[in-house]
């Protein structure tokens, strides 16, 4: 597959240390997934001044990162294949059977075809067993075809298996898919439950984009299920006709999932053209994808009966959220308590500062400050702007288990800006102050 480790890199510690929730006695497997139920938001302004140091060079458009409590790196790529990095080194574990090959351009091309072959779909998101390393098994979400329609699944995997990739047994499955807005992310969270975010399966505004209003489809949700595949028994009645493994609908193409050290689940998603929105997540509610003009004249939230208001848009700018983090690590002490957002198209990582009410605020200086009437009023957000075209398109950020912070590009996916791709491309870094 062409990938290329670089000499001399550093490698994720394997650590005996495990850090689990302080208010359960379930392991997350995901170490930033915690809920310790005090914080402090940052009144400081992020560090702009931070470098990237390459572990792996020549992925083919990775998608997700997840964090073993041993400390490996599992990474998939879009094409079909599931790695681990550990020690210094990448070696790919399994490829699921079913998943399609969804293709990319080659390192230091220039061709800018936006879609390649799989369109948004492939092999995408990545979550270890809650209860990692017992059992052994990753959970994986990926295109795949039933006849002529595109569809996705989530699947589990057993490691232990002599063929890992023979080991599938389907947890979701039918999820609407299409050649846009597949969703994508699953993460363990700190109740133990396994959360997914569905995209709307449809172009803007179209009678399918319909399904992401309906709470009895699986398009354009948050699901919170159990490892086996049930509902998580806390999930809202929404409806007498609702999927029992919803926990929040109409919601366009979320692909970023965080937990704050309060318990407040927090979202982000891609908006049509622009206004790409920061949520919380309430149990139940309904975020107005598609039939609000709110994402396109986000005042209406103001009027928009039933609909829960962003905590923050990128307004008619956009931001192309993807992977998010909320950072509890020390390797970039500033940025510590606050979210980071990959940026595709705007080639570029968002450090986004959620403060309570009363709560004193960050500078704004080079960001921006959005509290306007109609936005959720939980949390102010303070948004600033780092590593603009340092590294093209960032997929994901995820944080290791000593607090590392690690980062995905997602240059070879056809839509990067000159002068990604580069001959390097696409990448595994880890990101320290300069």
């Amino acid at each position: 597959m062409g990938t290329t480790l670089v000499a001399g890199c550093g490698a994720p510690s394997s650590s005996d240390a495990t850090d689990t929730p302080t208010d359960t006695a379930t392991p997350t497997g995901t170490p930033t997934a915690t809920t310790s139920g005090e914080w402090t938001p940052p009144t400081g302004t992020p560090t702009r001044s931070v470098t990237a140091n390459v572990l792996v060079e020549n992925l083919e458009v990775p998608w997700d990162v997840s964090v073993a409590p041993d400390g490996d790196l599992f990474v998939t790529e879009r094409v079909g294949r599931v790695n681990r990095f550990a020690s210094g080194d990448l070696q790919e574990v399994f490829a699921p059977e079913d998943a399609i090959d969804a293709g990319s351009v080659d390192p230091g091309s220039t061709d800018r075809p936006w879609w390649v072959q799989g369109g948004e779909g492939g092999t995408l998101g990545i979550a270890v067993h809650p209860s990692y390393p017992d059992p052994r098994e990753l959970f994986v979400y990926y295109t795949t075809t039933e006849g002529e329609e595109r569809t996705n699944r989530v699947s589990r995997f057993d490691l232990d298996a002599d063929d890992p990739g023979a080991s599938e047994e389907v947890v979701i499955g039918g999820i609407p898919g299409f050649k846009v807005h597949n969703g994508g992310r699953i993460t363990a969270g700190p109740d133990g439950a396994l959360w997914v975010t569905t995209g709307s399966a449809a172009f803007d505004k179209n009678e399918a984009s319909q399904l992401a209003a309906d709470p009895g489809s699986l398009a354009g949700k948050v699901l919170r299920i159990t490892p086996d595949g049930e509902p998580h028994p806390d999930n809202p009645d929404i409806a007498d006709d609702a999927d029992s493994r919803v926990f929040t609908y109409g919601h366009r193409n979320p692909q970023g999932i965080v937990w704050l050290p309060d318990g407040t689940v927090v979202s982000n998603e891609h908006g049509p053209t622009g206004y790409d929105e920061v949520n919380r997540l309430v149990a139940g509610d309904d975020y107005g994808w598609p039939n609000k003009e709110t994402r396109t004249n986000p005042a209406q939230y103001a009027d928009a009966e039933g609909v829960h208001p962003p905590l923050a848009t990128s307004g008619n700018s956009s931001w192309a959220p993807s992977g998010s983090l909320f950072y509890t690590g020390d390797a970039v002490p500033s940025w510590r308590n606050r979210m980071l957002i990959g940026g595709l198209i705007s080639q570029r990582l968002q450090i986004v500062t959620l403060t309570p009410p009363g709560a004193e605020l960050p500078p704004v200086e080079w960001g921006t400050r959005i509290d306007d009437d109609w936005t959720d009023p939980a949390f102010t957000a303070t948004v600033h702007p780092v590593l603009e075209d340092e590294l093209g398109r960032i997929r994901h950020v995820e944080q290791g288990l000593d607090g590392e912070l690690y980062a995905i590009t997602s240059n070879r996916d056809g839509r990067a800006s000159a002068p990604f791709p580069r001959e390097r491309d696409d990448v595994l870094v880890t990101l320290q102050p300069e």
